[in-house]
C-alpha cells in the first residue's frame, strides 16, 4: 500500500513557475514508477509526465516539453514537478500516481495509487 499526498499548487500568473511535490509512504517506493497527472474542468485526465523507479526513463507530453521537469527522490520518497513558464492552459487539478513494475506509462488506468490532488490556476 502506497499512500501519496501532493502539495505545491496555487494561483500563478502566466509566464511563472511552481513545483510540485508528491510524498509517498509505503512500503517500497523505489521500486515504484512515478506519474504526474492532470485534469481540467470536463476534460480527461491526461499524462503530463513520467518517470521510472532509477530516474532512468522520463516522459514528457508534447504539452509540456521544454517547461516541465520531472525528477524524485527515493532517499526522501518524494516525487517532483517543476513547471515554467506557466500557461493559462497548465490550469488544471494535478495528481501524482504511484505504478508498480518500475516503469512508466502515460496510461492513467495502469498505476495503483493516486493522490489526492492539487489545484494548480494560471491566470493570463
Amino acid at each position: 500500500q502506497v499512500q501519496l499526498v501532493e502539495s505545491g499548487g496555487g494561483l500563478v500568473q502566466a509566464g511563472s513557475s511552481l513545483r510540485l511535490s508528491c510524498a509517498a509512504s509505503g512500503r517500497s517506493f523505489s521500486s515504484y514508477a512515478m506519474g504526474w497527472f492532470r485534469q481540467a474542468p470536463a476534460k480527461e485526465r491526461d499524462c503530463v509526465a513520467t518517470i521510472s523507479w532509477n530516474s532512468g526513463i522520463k516522459y514528457y507530453a508534447d504539452s509540456v516539453k521544454g517547461r516541465f521537469t520531472i525528477t524524485r527522490d527515493n532517499v526522501k520518497n518524494t516525487v517532483y514537478l517543476q513547471m515554467n513558464s506557466l500557461k493559462p492552459d497548465d490550469t488544471a487539478v494535478y495528481y501524482c500516481a504511484a505504478k508498480r513494475n518500475m516503469y512508466g506509462s502515460p496510461r492513467a488506468n495502469q498505476y495503483d495509487y493516486w493522490g489526492q490532488g492539487t489545484q494548480v490556476t494560471v491566470s493570463s
